[in-house]
């Protein structure tokens, strides 16, 4: 029973994050405040949030406290993925990540998700792994999707963005449990689909550095849709824009078109994994 429960939870869980029309998913990551810093004033974070709901945004990934911040009607329209994982840039190595939150935490804040960073390659890469593996466990007994989110990311890495690395990362996502992947873009279309299609799982690629040009960067959104990936998670080019809401319209339109032949999660993949619970 506990496996119809996983799958059931996933499943319902998996159709509030991904785009009802398209099958797409246009994910806003504003869990950079951990990190890095404030992503907008105290006052203007839910203006923010109000731009993403009313712009096509399909999910936003946060940290657990944050949630307390955003107004619950918001989170009929926006779903809602808590990251349970951290460090800041002011630490020794701000790529050791580790966790902060737990699973059960996620579901009692209402989340549709969870996700965990992976930095692959860094100091402490095996602790990450190991963490991985307890959330994938913890989303399996509780029916809850698990975004990774995969840097190749260390003193060994030579090129973050070479395919076959990329490639290595998705299939690490992917044997640990994860649900779909995060990763950086190729650079190439081309490139990036021989990551797709390498990947057991959905593929969304993170935006990257922020792109100072709109129209250079809605031209990069065009190309990675040409991939096949299930959707993008772009978070700064979104929240410094001069007009966030705009920008969100803009990139929505173009994810939800739905180029490509993408991979996408089916109820079948969703009962495959959950047929992992004990």
């Amino acid at each position: 029973m506990a496996e119809a429960y996983g799958w059931s939870g996933k499943n319902l869980r998996t159709q509030r994050i991904l785009h009802s029309a398209s099958g797409t998913a246009f994910l806003v990551p504003l869990d950079h405040s951990l990190a890095d810093g404030p992503v907008s004033s105290a006052a203007d974070f839910t203006g923010l949030v109000t731009a993403m709901a009313a712009n096509g945004v399909d999910g936003i990934v946060v940290h657990k406290g944050r949630v307390r911040f955003l107004p619950t009607e918001l989170l009929g329209r926006l779903a809602l993925i808590v990251h349970l994982s951290g460090s800041t840039r002011h630490a020794p190595d701000a790529d050791a990540k580790t966790l902060v939150g737990a699973v059960a935490e996620a579901v009692a804040l209402g989340a549709d998700g969870v996700s965990v960073h992976i930095n692959l390659g860094s100091s402490n890469e095996a602790e990450q792994l190991a963490d991985f593996g307890l959330v994938a466990d913890q989303c399996a007994r509780w029916g809850v999707p698990l975004l990774a989110m995969i840097y190749p990311r260390g003193p060994r890495i030579a090129d973050p963005a070479d395919p076959t690395l990329l490639a290595h990362a998705a299939n690490v996502a992917a044997d640990l449990g994860a649900d779909i992947v995060k990763l950086p873009f190729t650079g190439s279309p081309v490139t990036m689909r021989e990551v797709v299609e390498a990947s057991p799982i959905p593929v969304v690629t993170a935006g990257g550095g922020v792109v100072g040009d709109t129209d250079a960067f809605l031209t990069l959104i065009d190309r990675v849709m040409e991939s096949g990936v299930l959707g993008v998670a772009v978070g700064r080019n979104i929240f410094r824009a001069t007009d966030p809401g705009k920008l969100a319209r803009s990139v929505a339109q173009r994810v939800h078109a739905g180029l490509g032949s993408r991979k996408t999660l089916t109820p079948l993949d969703l009962a495959l994994a959950g047929a992992t619970v004990a």
